[in-house]
């Protein structure tokens, strides 16, 4: 637990779950599963909430992509945000962990928001490496070129490795999924949540040290995780991207929001 005599710095941390992709095992590791079994991927977004400032983690992805990519778009983001008091027009602050597909699209849906992006994912995602067809896979056209219109609007802030958004919040580049991925530690009242994103996808990936198949550099994973659990409170303070387990593991927000929304500054229940 987190304690001092100033809580404008303790947040209010929403796992909000948007879309589902039913997959085998074998699909999320470098090398295959020897236990074939089914092991689907939940798509979320985050949300920060503070006494006085509110950021958002994330921008997931709209219905056109869902079809082209062959995902199940279960809620708009939008109104998960709404759900827990949150509008979309009104946030001032996004924090993009990573430019592929499932995290920056949606990119009209806040008008008045800076976003927070680590400089070598801009430069990854607009440079040399986007020539060949597979590092481009999990990129989508559009999002970039949308993230490149707010630069020259100027509503992107940058940032080089670590850096701290606002008392509480800091960015922590991991890299190893994608160039410059960023993962984000929030001071809560049960201690410093790390929400990785893709840093570990999986509570699999950073408990066994495996490595998902779509990976810039296996050692920054691999060394990622040691990062992750460096900054976290504890093990059970780090969030995975996409791990269904999460919305078992941390209770609901509130009643109506079973299986879409729950709290992750509470301590987990399962």
């Amino acid at each position: 637990m987190v304690t001092g005599m100033d809580d404008d710095d303790i947040y209010e941390v929403y796992a909000i779950k948007y879309a589902h992709h039913e997959r085998p095992s074998s699909e999320n590791y470098i090398g295959g599963d020897a236990h074939e079994t089914s092991e689907p991927l939940d798509y979320f977004v985050w949300a920060i909430k503070g006494a006085h400032r509110t950021f958002v983690v994330d921008t997931g992805f709209d219905p056109v992509v869902a079809k082209k990519r062959g995902r199940t778009l279960l809620k708009p983001i939008g109104e998960g945000l709404n759900a827990i008091g949150v509008d979309a027009a009104s946030v001032k602050d996004v924090i993009v962990s990573h430019l592929h597909y499932d995290h920056t699209g949606n990119y009209d849906l806040f008008p008045q928001a800076r976003y927070h992006l680590q400089d070598c994912e801009m430069a990854y995602a607009t440079g040399r490496c986007m020539c060949h067809t597979h590092m481009r896979l999990p990129f989508e056209e559009d999002d970039v070129v949308a993230m490149v219109r707010k630069v020259f609007a100027g509503r992107v802030q940058f940032h080089d490795g670590v850096d701290e958004i606002a008392p509480g919040v800091s960015v922590h580049r991991i890299g190893g999924h994608s160039k410059g991925l960023q993962s984000v530690r929030v001071k809560t009242k049960r201690g410093y949540v790390m929400l990785a994103a893709d840093a570990t996808h999986l509570y699999n990936h950073f408990e066994q040290r495996r490595v998902f198949p779509i990976t810039y550099n296996v050692a920054e994973v691999l060394e990622g995780y040691e990062t992750l659990l460096r900054l976290a409170s504890s093990p059970k303070h780090v969030i995975p991207g996409h791990d269904p387990k999460v919305l078992d593991k941390y209770p609901v927000a509130r009643a109506g929001l079973e299986d879409w929304v729950v709290r992750l500054d509470a301590d987990p229940v399962a």
